[in-house]
């Protein structure tokens, strides 16, 4: 059976094992997190929720199982080459901690999260920001905004940038079209940083004399140790850009072996580097690929049915789903989403996906909604949680979870709306 009479004739009960994981994924972390910690019980629920739809699906079109799976390998395999080469590259040092010395650290961040990755730009610069800011008394919004640009909002201009925007190139998206979002990345990111300035301004304004003098007394250069491995992560890029799968797929996992083997084993320990991160993300996506591909399918077949058909619908919509789920299949949710949209209103395919083409418009605001609207809160992206344990291990006070919302309801819903206005109000 054809992919678009599977879609067709699928019933919408099997959207549940989806939802269901989804669900699973977003309140065990924070109902029962002891259950939730080892990974054979996640294993467990993703194999609970994924196998049933895959083994139906694969009955029926056993050759979309084996695109799927592919799939699943590339992304893997891109994220575990970009965590063991970015966790081998240490920022050292501790500079004055003025206003202007963060809004560096945030600015090279967004840049470096569209070369290394989100979770990769994360660990690197998160420890030397609050080593930078340690003596200072006021520093709970600064990992705030860090998530805010450096975990979610920077890594919108290239595909290795955040995993939604991957998984959209493994569909046939141009590997350098996202760069068309440069005018919604440089507008969101100096507004956000501007803000950042003015609050942090004003905090710094408030630390004590004594504060200020231990930070100025405590100066030291900032320096990178195992530097060497920036050739590695263009080694991934150059991959990613020009090789076809699987031979993409080898030099990426040649180019991870090469930074382990390169780095010194104290690097790693600084940066305290286990593999634990990795194998939840292999765990967790396994059974997110399974399971949503009726999902998918429904979608694709279906989606003019829905009514959503504005790009500001699809900005908030795709959005309002990654803040409380996993960005990467809400992304893939709403393209497929848009694909039937695309195809139910005779709209011209600007860009042609698997199993039928996309209007560009539909394309951007899911891309931007998807990557931006993870940070307005902490499960909306993988990195945002990381960032607070650290930011909580480093005696540096975070909001709660709904405390944190309120810093995004106050900050970015706002920003949000002016991109509304500005980039998707037609």
């Amino acid at each position: 059976m054809s992919t678009h009479d599977l879609g067709t004739t699928l019933s919408v009960f099997w959207i549940i094992p989806f939802a269901g994981l989804l669900l699973c994924i977003a309140v065990l972390p924070l109902a029962a997190p002891k259950f939730w910690e080892p990974h054979r019980n996640k294993a467990i629920i993703a194999a609970l929720c994924g196998l049933p739809p895959a083994i139906f699906i694969g009955l029926e079109n056993w050759h979309e199982i084996w695109l799927v799976g592919l799939d699943y390998f590339s992304f893997i395999t891109l994220l575990t080459a970009l965590f063991i080469i970015a966790g081998g590259i240490h920022l050292q040092g501790d500079i004055e901690a003025e206003p202007q010395t963060n809004v560096f650290f945030l600015a090279v961040g967004a840049v470096l999260a569209n070369l290394i990755g989100t979770t990769g730009a994360s660990m690197l610069l998160i420890r030397g920001v609050l080593r930078t800011n340690r003596e200072r008394q006021i520093t709970g919004h600064i990992p705030i905004f860090f998530i805010f640009i450096v975990s979610n909002i920077g890594g919108l201009l290239l595909p290795i940038g955040d995993p939604p925007l991957f998984l959209g190139y493994l569909q046939g998206v141009p590997f350098f079209w996202t760069l068309k979002l440069f005018p919604i990345w440089v507008f969101t990111i100096t507004l956000i940083l501007l803000v950042f300035f003015v609050i942090d301004a004003r905090a710094y304004a408030r630390e004590s004399v004594t504060a200020r003098a231990r930070d100025r007394a405590q100066i030291e250069p900032l320096r990178i140790a195992g530097a060497h491995n920036f050739l590695w992560l263009l080694g991934v890029l150059g991959a990613a850009i020009v090789l076809p799968t699987p031979f993409r797929e080898i030099v990426m996992w040649a180019m991870a072996w090469l930074a382990w083997k390169t780095t010194r084993p104290a690097i790693r320990k600084q940066n305290e580097f286990t593999f634990n991160p990795i194998i939840e993300v292999a765990v967790l996506f396994a059974g997110i690929f399974a399971a949503m591909i009726p999902a998918l399918l429904i979608l694709k077949a279906r989606g003019g049915e829905l009514g959503i058909t504005a790009p500001w619908q699809f900005f908030w919509a795709t959005g309002g789903l990654s803040s409380f789920l996993d960005n990467a299949p809400t992304y893939l949710t709403f393209a497929s989403l848009a694909q039937g949209v695309t195809s139910a209103l005779s709209l011209p395919p600007d860009i042609l996906l698997r199993d039928g083409g996309i209007a560009e418009m539909y394309l951007v605001a899911v891309s931007v909604g998807a990557v931006f609207m993870g940070a307005n809160t902490y499960i909306g992206n993988a990195p945002n949680f990381m960032v607070k344990a650290i930011s909580e291990e480093w005696r540096c006070k975070v909001p709660s979870f709904f405390g944190y919302m309120l810093w995004s309801g106050a900050i970015l819903i706002p920003v949000f709306v002016l991109v509304t206005l500005i980039f998707f109000r037609t």
